[in-house]
């Protein structure tokens, strides 16, 4: 048999490929902006940015743009292992294109740990889980969990103190407050949420109200849903953990997403919810105060709660995600 004929041979077939990015679409990503583009050679997969969903206004650096591309790497190269692929994958293969940012090959891989696997299988069940949430329980094990899958990535994770809540509280009001009277920034907000019958967005059935917010505290300031109590008497007790790097490249924002994944993926298949938070780390104060209250160890790029949610999943439903013909295309070589 020809090298040719054998790199044919291993290879998924084209059905796995579309079935595989379908679920991985399920990552998640700034506003739901779902800035990806996937490009399949015959032989290899291409990821690359989609420049006309950066929010200029929020995100104007394409720092989260960069990270939510990150996440559904890591989705694409979990459910790929869950269905026996190795992906052996090169980040920034050509530094003159910025926005091209992976390469993956393939080869069997009949044997992925069981972990893999177990993120795989919830990936259709994590959600953003704005609303209160209770005190996780075993949380230091969970942490040396998901320190474990940072390493390989050159991402730290810190928990904060339950001493910073209010103090992270105060920076989201400021950062709230300062935004307020961003009309572009504004705009933007109410372009991409609390839209129904959209493939894009936050939808309404995502966002929360104000009485709810007021129990939790920390998070953007989205359109406010319609009045609700949900999950009353529940005061917000989930733990907060910081994603740091060295650095502040395009690298480093992508390896960021792809361990934001992780975590998400890790804790939902604990029973655990999430709510990764990005608007303390849009302005240099934000950022100055994460340094501060995570020993300052590297440049802060994404907040995450954690913590237990009753069972009550039926109140958030899924987001909407695209057509795949919209972030999938076939070029051959």
């Amino acid at each position: 048999m020809t090298a040719d004929a054998a790199t044919a041979i291993a290879l998924p077939d084209h059905q796995t490929i579309l079935a595989t990015l379908r679920l991985a679409a399920r990552a998640p990503s700034m506003h739901n902006t779902q800035p990806w583009r996937w490009v399949f050679d015959d032989a290899r997969l291409h990821l690359y940015t989609d420049a006309d969903r950066l929010l200029p206004s929020a995100d104007p650096l394409g720092r989260q743009l960069v990270i939510s591309c990150g996440a559904m790497l890591h989705h694409v190269r979990t459910v790929f292992a869950h269905r026996g692929w190795h992906t052996d994958t090169a980040r920034i293969p050509d530094p003159r294109r910025p926005d091209h940012l992976a390469v993956i090959e393939f080869r069997p891989w009949p044997d992925p740990p069981a972990d893999v696997h177990a993120r795989a299988q919830v990936i259709d069940r994590r959600r953003t889980d704005r609303l209160p949430l209770a005190e996780p329980m075993g949380f230091a094990g969970t942490l040396r969990r998901l320190r474990t899958l940072c390493s390989p990535h050159g991402v730290r994770l810190e928990a904060l103190d339950e001493s910073a809540r209010p103090r992270l509280a105060a920076a989201s009001a400021a950062t709230g407050a300062l935004r307020h009277n961003d009309l572009l920034y504004r705009t933007e907000l109410e372009w991409w949420a609390g839209h129904p019958g959209t493939h894009e967005g936050v939808p309404p059935s995502a966002l929360v109200s104000e009485a709810e917010f007021a129990r939790v505290g920390v998070g953007r300031v989205f359109p406010s849903a319609r009045h609700s109590v949900r999950r009353a008497g529940l005061e917000d007790h989930a733990r907060l953990v910081v994603l740091s790097t060295d650095g502040d490249s395009v690298t480093n924002w992508l390896h960021t997403g792809e361990v934001l994944s992780a975590v998400l993926l890790e804790c939902t298949a604990a029973g655990l919810a999430t709510c990764a938070l990005t608007d303390i780390t849009e302005i240099p104060t934000g950022r100055e105060l994460l340094s501060s209250l995570s020993r300052g160890a590297g440049t802060p790029q994404v907040v995450i709660r954690i913590g237990a949610a009753p069972d009550d999943s039926d109140m958030i439903p899924p987001t909407p995600r695209r057509p795949l013909t919209d972030i999938f295309t076939v070029a051959s070589r």
